[in-house]
């Protein structure tokens, strides 16, 4: 029997009300599907900040590589001072531990849900490619005469032709994987930012000459939001940089039902991944057992298919889908119709007795 070391980091806010929920829809596929998994809870986040000022170090970061994947609830503590917990622990993370993809899918489970006028579920099934260590993320820049009225900022957009290389890539190797209508999208800003779009689209027309059976095409990251809205059935595949990718994700979160249904991994084919719901750590819904689950309990699902357990993260999935279509009143956090347990105990019942 197969088993995993998953490392848990529920974090702040609602995030460990929502990592509770994921791990009890996990234990219960794990028996059905007939692995084992140990999973460690470790508690990076702002609590530990304010009582030890510490983020994330070196040596912890060594030891989380042991680990077979990361679980992660959320990280933002409404006492803490943005940015330090994000870059301390999240970009920490995703740096030290070369987690160069985030992979979004961006899909819709119940039409009824969707913001978008007349969209069905097939309409919108696509999903996002965001390269995930580079780019203005790098936090590289200076300040000139800070503090005076003639005062300078400048953020770099850093890009490496290895880092977008293997980006594009993998979001090749992705699109021919899904097989669906095997189209590839680059997603940026060719006719103004040209150097780094420069690189991006000449690094993207010469790894497709690899794949001759992959359609691709090109459009600016303005226009993407646009066919968003307008006609998300022309994406399949989306490969685009950090902070365009950072950006049309949670777009793309608003027309597949909203946050509480959008999960994503940042991935290191080579190494450890990382999986989580998008929407944060909401500190304003904590301990009201009102947070909607799903988006963590479809990380979880994300997670399982990463390290292997195909089947068990596809049964996840259908069970979610059962639930959004035949039982839920709304995806937002206390229209649910139900509490935040109640919805995990609604996806094990129908893991374990599909209906």
């Amino acid at each position: 029997m197969k088993k995993y070391k998953i490392a848990v980091i529920p974090g702040d806010g609602t995030g460990p009300e929502v990592i509770n929920e994921g791990l009890k829809v996990i234990k219960a596929v794990s028996s059905k599907f007939g692995f084992e998994y140990e999973a460690k809870t470790f508690d990076f986040g702002g609590e530990r900040y304010l009582k030890t000022g510490k983020t994330l170090d070196k040596q912890e970061i060594e030891g989380l590589k042991k680990y077979s994947a990361i679980y992660l609830g959320a990280i933002g503590h409404p006492d803490v001072k943005p940015g330090i917990l994000e870059t301390g622990i999240l970009l920490n993370l995703r740096f030290s531990l070369d987690q160069y993809i985030n992979l979004r899918p961006i899909k819709l489970y119940n039409a009824d849900f969707c913001p978008l006028k007349n969209k069905k579920p097939e309409d919108i099934d696509f999903v996002v490619v965001r390269e995930n260590s580079e780019g203005l993320y790098k936090s590289m820049g200076e300040f000139k005469n800070k503090g005076t009225k003639d005062e300078i900022a400048t953020q770099i957009s850093y890009n490496t032709r290895k880092g977008v290389e293997r980006c594009i890539r993998y979001a090749f190797e992705y699109t021919k994987k899904r097989n669906k209508t095997k189209k590839l999208t680059l997603c940026g800003k060719t006719n103004v930012l040209t150097f780094a779009w420069d690189l991006w689209q000449r690094t993207f027309n010469e790894v497709a000459k690899e794949y001759p059976d992959i359609k691709t095409d090109y459009a600016h990251v303005d226009a993407t939001t646009m066919w968003f809205v307008k006609n998300p059935e022309w994406f399949d595949v989306i490969v685009t940089d950090n902070m365009f990718g950072d950006i049309i994700t949670d777009l793309g979160a608003m027309i597949q039902g909203g946050m509480g249904i959008a999960a994503g991994g940042n991935i290191n084919p080579q190494g450890v991944s990382m999986f989580e719901p998008i929407g944060g750590s909401a500190p304003k819904y904590t301990g009201k057992n009102v947070i909607n689950p799903l988006a963590a309990i479809c990380a979880g699902a994300m997670m399982l298919e990463n390290i292997g357990e195909i089947k068990a993260g596809k049964a996840i999935e259908e069970a979610v889908i059962t639930i959004v279509r035949t039982k839920m009143k709304s995806l937002a956090a206390g229209k649910m119709g139900y509490t935040t347990s109640e919805v995990g105990d609604l996806v094990v019942k129908q893991i374990l007795n599909p209906v």
